[in-house]
């Protein structure tokens, strides 16, 4: 089942909780403290006002006392100050925290990300991806900075009001609370169907966001132009596009009726208020114009922070959907992991020894194996090839040497030592992999080879471009090292593109070399000027050729024959030829 038909309340139900949203903020429990220290100054103050409020009315104004007056209102002015003073304190610190939060889970899902098995990369779209570490976790910032600390603002407000209110006139102030059971069961209501509609249309973000990640990509543009079906690509975002503005109106609107009425309940209530008051006076009860005015006053420091705790509780409810994506995400096993004690290898004692023994591999766990019981021998120094026609199980192969995937049986060892016993440094030093389709960074060409190792100097940098074949090339162009090479190195061809690649995987000095398809784009000339060179490299390191192109392998010291993920032949180039099987039938297929 993908993940997007899971039906979101289970998703929500296994991946979001209170506790755990909450957890975000442990960090910065010191600032937090700090927020709710002003807060309960800033409601305290509050509450106090309407008091000074009714002492104007009832003794300062009708007597005349001016020097009261002065007092009273000078009070006033000062809890106003205080207030203004809190909230700009509480906006600086809140935005701080907010924006800290989201910056760790940002981090966090991005190293999370980076530890998953590629089988999570080959069937999830960049897009997606993409889509929750922006827009989902952008969509939390008014929480974190904003909805939370009003949130906390006004339940302390709505506290100490409710107390001051019961405290001046407990009858009015019961009456005043008759508001509350509607207005509470309305925004549940209307939170859980705009927590559902977000949902939704996070997905579609999602969408829109795959769609501008494909077709807007070189290769993408590329494909569009040359089928004629730009006009088409446009009209499908359009399409989408407008799924996501439909969605948005929906999610802004839904219950906007049933909020109304809640409106309509607060603009009234003082109104109500005043009428009871009246006829409460006229009873004898001892209620006075003050006390109205106070209760009024109170009223309106209840019910408007009160609506507000009613949208925040819908807001919370709308962001659950982003925190069920994103913790969806940070949830998912890491099928990949290091031992706790892991065996680091001394770089200068790497042999470069690799050794199949059995291996079994399924990406469909349910169906049939698409490696089995594969068994290779790599001695230190050699250089083994690994061929077979399309769809035989030699990338996949390539995957395991490489740890991209676990074998689900058997072991593959370098000198030795189980890859799954080795600290993940120690297999980035003994392994470098090229593979078919080489990635390169929108940077400088020097840049892309100093990913591979910060440090290099100038001349070690020029060395591997040699080796690859790709010097002379770089020195031609007008910025020479300094040239960009554009979104996934455009600019460049693909047999260009593979030498760069070869030349970064060069600089790092892996005992072995794992060659995947990477002279799969060289023109003659130049695959054999590069497989001079890699004879001239080969003299102290291991290197393994997964090839279709048969002309590359020839002079392997072993060739090792792969069909539906068994090996069948091996043996090298003269003797495989003379079996006349599966290997000499490719090398006819070839020619």
């Amino acid at each position: 089942m993908e993940r997007e038909d899971i039906p979101y309340d289970e998703l929500a139900a296994s991946h979001v909780s209170a506790r755990r949203v909450l957890g975000l903020f442990k960090p910065y429990v010191g600032h937090v403290l700090t927020v709710l220290v002003l807060i309960l100054a800033s409601s305290i103050a509050g509450t106090v006002a309407p008091f000074l409020l009714r002492a104007i009315v009832d003794d300062a104004l009708p007597h005349g006392d001016l020097r009261l007056l002065a007092l009273l209102a000078g009070g006033l002015i000062a809890i106003a100050c205080l207030g203004a003073a809190i909230t700009v304190l509480q906006a600086l610190v809140t935005s701080k925290v907010g924006q800290a939060i989201m910056h760790d889970l940002r981090v966090r899902v991005y190293a999370h990300l980076q530890s998953l098995s590629l089988g999570f990369f080959t069937a999830t779209r960049t897009g997606e991806v993409q889509s929750r570490i922006a827009s989902d976790i952008g969509g939390l910032q008014a929480l974190v900075t904003h909805t939370a600390g009003d949130l906390t603002r006004n339940v302390s407000t709505v506290v100490m009001t409710t107390i001051a209110m019961l405290a001046l006139e407990w009858r009015l102030a019961l009456f005043s609370f008759l508001v509350l059971p509607i207005a509470i069961w309305i925004s549940h209501r209307v939170g859980r169907m705009r927590e559902t509609i977000t949902y939704e249309q996070q997905l579609r973000i999602a969408d829109m966001s795959s769609a501008v990640q494909e077709s807007l990509s070189v290769s993408g543009i590329i494909l569009a132009r040359t089928m004629g079906r730009t006009h088409h690509l446009t009209r499908r975002f359009a399409r989408t596009s407008e799924g996501v503005a439909a969605l948005e109106v929906r999610s802004h609107t839904a219950g906007q009726w049933e909020w109304s009425l809640i409106d309509l309940v607060l603009q009234a209530l003082p109104a109500l208020t005043l009428l009871l008051g009246g006829w409460l006076m006229s009873q004898g009860a001892a209620v006075t114009i003050g006390t109205l005015v106070a209760m009024i006053a109170l009223q309106e420091q209840l019910l408007w922070p009160l609506e507000e705790v009613l949208q925040s509780g819908v807001q919370i409810r709308t962001t659950r959907a982003l925190f069920a994506r994103i913790f969806e995400y940070l949830d998912r096993p890491v099928e990949i992991t290091e031992r706790p004690d892991p065996i680091v290898f001394d770089q200068k004692k790497i042999r470069g020894a690799v050794r199949l023994h059995e291996v079994c591999f399924s990406y469909n766990k349910s169906g049939p194996p698409t490696i089995a019981d594969v068994s290779i021998d790599i001695s230190a120094g050699s250089h083994v090839a690994i061929v077979g026609a399309t769809g035989s199980g030699k990338t996949t192969l390539g995957y395991l040497l490489a740890r991209l995937y676990d074998v689900d049986a058997g072991s593959i060892l370098y000198d030795g030592v189980d890859v799954r016993d080795l600290s993940f440094q120690s297999l980035t030093e003994v392994l470098g992999v090229v593979t078919q389709e080489p990635y390169l960074f929108n940077a400088s060409i020097a840049d892309n080879l100093r990913f591979a190792k910060p440090d290099v100097t100038d001349d070690e940098l020029v060395a591997a471009a040699r080796v690859a074949q790709i010097h002379e090339l770089i020195l031609a162009l007008p910025d020479g090292y300094n040239t960009l090479v554009g979104e996934r190195g455009y600019r460049f061809s693909g047999g260009e593109k593979q030498r760069l690649a070869l030349a970064r995987t060069i600089l790092r000095n892996p005992r072995v070399l794992l060659m995947d398809e990477a002279t799969s784009a060289l023109d003659t000339a130049t695959e054999r000027a590069m497989s001079e060179a890699l004879a001239v490299l080969a003299k102290d390191r291991t290197i393994i050729t997964i090839a279709h192109r048969l002309s590359t392998v020839r002079y392997a010291d072993q060739i090792i024959v792969i069909d539906k993920g068994c090996v069948v032949e091996r043996g090298n180039h003269n003797e495989l030829l003379a079996l006349n099987g599966a290997y000499a039938q490719l090398v006819r297929s070839a020619n």
